[in-house]
Order: structure tokens, then sequence, then C-alpha cells
């Protein structure tokens, strides 16, 4: 758009723009944003009312043809009323410049004083050029007779998101294929897969204000009645784990609202305010987002359905939008395994030669306490590891590795190889903390396994408490000679970690400084440095 159209303020320019647009939304050929869903019209599960036909053409421009540097003045309750395009000034990022955001509100506030003066002209004919004549029938035949008198108050700006909702195409490359498998395997559409275009733009990290996040953008509520959620996994924030999840919401909003348009619009409003919907205009989904009142279905929700059919149609049709089409993310083909009992991130790290740092990357869905070892992992929770045969980008410690058997293919559940679980018979001087250190756990988790209370740390002489090896990313080393299988002639080598002080590894095993440090032929005054070894000596 040139720099002289972008400063036209006059009705003319608006009526001109409007006719443009509305022709884009009806025209069809190649590059056009009309272009019809692939299939059947009527085998399609997502019904397109004629009604709202503008609206969703108005959200393919948005996805499709509109970018980042451009914002259409639109009507808010008639998005396919858009009066203009205006490109920003300078140079463009996600966020408004000041000076851009200047640039927008002057030109929505021109339009507005137009808008306002044809509100109090246009019942009388003879006062109106042709061409504001022009825009009152354009306004009207979408949005109705007395719609003009309001249309200043509608008035609103919506930026473009071309740019994005390529980016997303590009990483749904990613999971496509998942998705849609599990949408047909729950007996659904498999174009549901496409929702996080509206929902997220497939960005994993996305949050939203009302506390929704994902790809799929559920809540903390939602996601406690459809996903697994506790102190140490928040499917949430698991592309794949929440698809699961989406199925399972979506699949039972179809099956109360009976009908596409207002199960999907559930996923923005909620089951219950679309039956309260549904009650109060019927079943058609049209007059229900003309005509239902409640306070909470506003701009949004309205636009949730028309803009989840808009996203199909420039995703399922990129050549028609993108030069070239779109390179698709290849697709992931990580394994997955699940816990067939309580274990540490640390020590399920070990078992597949990763650092905790690999796997907490590999599993988003870890609370920080999980990843960092501190809780462990429920039975029956789904890991993530790298592709089959593929080495993993950073080799771990060898003194921290442990070989495992390959695991199984991605979808694939299985239960996970572990260790088997040990006894540490308690001794004299023995307490929690020392215990938990020596076998790499820490102390809540061996409360937990062990079926003590969180304020329970008394420990007797001879009692026998269930641990597990090597629970934790820091490295406890058992050495025993070859010619001593007794217990007393264990040696135990502490490796220091960064941050660790003589007094910090002294009291973890129930030993005095002192000690620790003849032990190690130091003194006070001794530097020691992560990466060296320290023997412990024995009570």
């Amino acid at each position: 758009m040139t720099k002289n159209l972008r400063r036209t303020s006059s009705i003319t320019w608006m009526l001109l723009y409007c006719a443009v647009v509305s022709t884009a939304h009806s025209a069809t050929p190649t590059g056009s944003i009309a272009r019809p869903p692939v299939g059947d019209a009527k085998s399609d599960p997502f019904p397109r009312p004629d009604a709202l036909a503008e609206q969703v053409g108005f959200w393919r421009s948005v996805y499709g043809y509109w970018g980042l540097g451009q914002v259409a003045l639109h009507d808010m309750d008639y998005p396919g009323i858009v009066y203009e395009v205006i490109d920003l000034p300078g140079e463009v990022g996600e966020g408004y410049t000041a000076a851009q955001k200047k640039f927008v509100d002057e030109r929505r506030t021109a339009l507005q004083v137009q808008l306002q003066s044809l509100a109090q002209r246009y019942k009388t004919p003879a006062t109106l050029s042709d061409a504001e004549r022009e825009l009152v029938f354009r306004v009207q035949s979408i949005a109705g007779d007395d719609a003009v008198a309001g249309a200043a108050e509608r008035l609103r700006s919506q930026r473009g998101l071309r740019e994005r909702f390529r980016r997303g195409l590009e990483i749904s490359g990613r999971y496509d294929g998942t998705f849609r498998r599990i949408f047909s395997d729950a007996g659904l559409p498999s174009d549901l897969a496409l929702l996080p275009h509206v929902e997220s733009s497939f960005q994993t990290s996305a949050r939203s204000s009302a506390g929704a996040v994902g790809v799929w953008q559920f809540t903390r509520g939602a996601g406690r009645l459809f996903l697994k959620m506790n102190a140490a996994i928040d499917e949430r924030l698991d592309p794949v784990a929440s698809a699961r999840g989406a199925a399972r919401y979506l699949g039972h909003a179809y099956d109360t609202l009976g009908n596409w348009a207002f199960a999907v619009t559930s996923y923005n409003h909620g089951i219950e305010g679309m039956l309260r919907a549904k009650k109060q205009t019927g079943d058609d989904f049209a007059q229900a987002v003309r005509e239902y009142q409640s306070r909470s279905f506003g701009f949004a929700s309205k636009n949730f359905y028309t803009e989840f059919l808009a996203a199909r149609d420039v995703a399922n049709n990129p050549r028609d939008f993108f030069v070239g089409g779109v390179r698709l993310d290849p697709p992931l083909d990580n394994q997955k395994v699940v816990l067939d009992r309580k274990i540490s991130a640390g020590q399920l790290a070990k078992l597949h030669e990763l650092s905790l740092k690999q796997m907490a990357e590999l599993n988003p869905a870890w609370s920080r306490r999980a990843a960092r070892g501190e809780l462990p992992l429920p039975a029956g929770v789904e890991v993530w590891l790298p592709p089959a045969n593929k080495a993993p980008p950073e080799k771990p410690n060898p003194v921290d590795a442990v070989v495992v058997a390959a695991a199984p293919p991605l979808d694939v559940a299985v239960a996970t190889p572990v260790t088997a679980h040990n006894y540490h018979v308690v001794r004299r001087h023995d307490t929690l903390f020392g215990i938990a250190a020596l076998y790499g756990m820490d102390v809540a988790a061996l409360k937990e396994l062990n079926n003590r209370a969180p304020d329970d740390d008394v420990v007797k002489v001879g009692d026998k408490l269930l641990v597990v090896e090597a629970a934790r990313d820091a490295v406890v080393s058992v050495v025993v000679p070859e010619s001593a299988n007794a217990e007393n002639n264990t040696e135990i080598i502490h490796v220091v970690r960064k941050g660790e002080t003589p007094i910090k590894i002294a009291t973890s095993y129930g030993i005095t400084v002192a000690k620790l440090l003849t032990s190690n032929d130091l003194t006070s005054r001794s530097i020691i440095r992560p990466g060296q070894r320290f023997r412990i000596p024995q009570q």
C-alpha cells in the first residue's frame, strides 16, 4: 500500500477499501483469501454459516495477507466491515513503538469523527456524497439498517499476523501428524489439530492473561480436569499430552453441545456458557454470535470459531497465501516411555546417559523441583527421550553413565527400566540428611519413598530404609575393594560440585569437618574446586 493511500482519510478511500475487501472475500483465483476448505462441504464437520462469511474472510486476511506492519481499522461487531488498512511507520517489531501507537490512535480518532458525522446525516441521503451513500449501503447490508448509528463506537484496530501465522505453520510440522492421530483415534475430526493456530501459534511458552499456558492454552482449572497436574508434573506444558487433554475436552464438549461450532467456541467460552447461548438463541450458531448476551461473551469468544475456520483455510492451503509455500519443521521423532514406578529425574538422566538439563529440555511438563531432582516423578508419568540410535548433543560425565537398553519408539507406552531399590540399614550417627546424600536422594524423596510424614526426621539404629541409588545429578561413587566384601570396607568418594564447601560436605555425611579434611590430607586453609574427589571416612 502506498504512502499516499496510507495518509488518505476521506470517506471515499474508506468506501474504496471496503469494496476491495468485499470483492477479495468473494473471489476464487489463486492468491485469493476465499478458497473454500478442502473436501465436500456436505461432509465437512465444521459448519460455515453464510451470515459469518465476511467474518471468516476478515480473519483469513489477518492470518494470510496482513503483516505485522499493517493495522486494519474495522467494525468490532461486524469484522467484515474494514474501513482502512494502514501501514505502520518506522521499524516494525512484535510490539508497537510509541510513535506507532500514536499514529494508530490518531488515525482511529480521525475515522471516528468521520463516522460520527455520517451517523448524524445518513438518514438524510440528500446531504451525503455518492461515496458516503455507498458506504452506508455497505454497512447496512452487513450489519443492518441501524448499524451506522453506532459505527464510531464499534471501531477497532487489528494488527496483521501473517508472519506469526507462517512461523506457527512451520512449527506445526513437528506436531501435526501426532496431533491428527490423537484426534482421529478419539473419533474426532483431525482438523482440530489446527486449533493451536488460534490459541498459541504453536508457541510452547505461550501464556495468557487468564493464566492459560502452553500450545493448547489450558487454564489451571481445566487442566486439573483433563490432564495430569501435581507438584512434579504440569501436562499443560507438554504439547502432546495436552493435545490428548484437548481431545478429551472437545469430545466431551461435542457430546454436550451437539455441534462443532458451539463445541469449538466452548474452548474459549466454556461449555456452560455455550449451553446458555443455545438456550437463549437456539441452535443457529450465527444467531448466537449476533444475539447471545453475556458479559464474558466478548470479541474473543464471538470470533473464536471464525478464527478457527480461517486458520484452517490458510493452514490447509499455504501456497495460496505464502509465496512458494511453507517449509514445515520435521516431525518430532522423540521416544516416549511410561514410568512403572516412582523415580527421580537425576536417576532417570543417568539411566539414559543424559544430563539433567537435557532431560528437562525434553520434558517441559516437569516442575522446577522435579527437574532438579528434588521431587520424584510419579509412576504413570510419560517421559520423553531422544530419538533411538541418536546420540545426545551433550555427553554426560563418564562417572555418571549407566548403560541401559534402547528405549521404545514414539507414543509406545511401556515401563521404564530402572535400577532395583535397595535398603539402607541405619547405623550409629546416621541421619536422614546423611543417608539421602549418600544415595544421591533428596530428603523429601527419601521420606516419600518410605511413607514417612514430612516432619518425621527421626531414624533409629537398625531401621531399614528403602533407597534408590544415584538419584541426583551430584556424583557420589561407592567403591568396594575386590578383596573386601564387608560393609565396613566400603569406601565412599564424593565429587565436589560448584558452590560446595568442606562444611557443607561434612554435614551432609554426618561427620566433622576436621575428620573430612584429615582423611583427605587437607587443612582449613586448603582451597577446594568443583570436580575434586573427597574420600568420605566411615564412622
